[in-house]
């Protein structure tokens, strides 16, 4: 057995409980993801056109914390975020390299999609407090639509990661956008470039502005 498939397996056993169901934290992922955009939507009330640039500006906020997320927290020691960088750094790039990619079963989306805590975080973090101030300083529109983004992209966010780990032979792996974006990953899991290279999940846009695309 070699290291990889060593980890894999001890990971498995220490990780993730018998009562872990992959598809059930899918399923949650995005009811809590569309839930919260109907609710969201439901509270608009009569967006003007102004209102509506807050789509693309809260779009490209989330790309780029989705940047800076993934590149000084998941791979720097960043003092009280010790348990992010543990499970992406220690955790998600021992389990998937660029030599073995692949989920080998549902019970792998364990070590893909962000577990309840991480959640809370970063929609603690980087979504609320702006939510907040959106709705003191604009309008309750600015806001919703602001949350909106959020939970969209948080979405977009795990089903491309999710779908980057799927076995070569899936039929979403030909999909021309996907496949372009697959191998950005892949290249990011390599060892040599993991803390340096490719921090952006979705879309290269921050990659693109701090020149660290691969």
């Amino acid at each position: 057995m070699n290291s990889n498939a060593a980890f894999r397996e001890q990971y498995r056993q220490e990780h993730i409980g018998p009562r872990y169901s992959g598809r059930f934290h899918l399923a949650f992922v995005i009811t809590f993801s569309l839930g919260g955009i109907a609710l969201c939507i439901w509270q608009l009330d009569a967006v003007r056109p102004l209102e509506w640039l807050t789509l693309p500006l809260a779009f490209l906020y989330a790309n780029l914390v989705e940047y800076a997320g993934h590149r000084w927290v998941m791979h720097r020691k960043v003092p009280g975020l010790g348990l992010i960088y543990r499970r992406h750094a220690g955790q998600h790039h021992r389990f998937f390299t660029d030599q073995s990619m692949a989920l080998e079963g549902w019970r792998d989306c364990k070590v893909v999609l962000f577990p309840a805590v991480l959640m809370v975080f970063f929609f603690g973090a980087f979504a609320v407090p702006l939510g907040l101030l959106l709705a003191w300083l604009t309008t309750a529109n600015v806001a919703w639509l602001f949350v909106i983004v959020a939970l969209g992209y948080y979405l977009n966010y795990e089903l491309l990661h999710l779908a980057y780990h799927l076995p070569e032979d899936s039929r979403l792996a030909d999909l021309p956008l996907l496949k372009r974006l697959r191998r950005l990953h892949y290249l990011h899991h390599d060892p040599k470039l993991m803390a340096s290279k490719n921090f952006n999940i979705t879309y290269p846009i921050g990659d693109w502005l701090f020149k660290t695309r691969a």
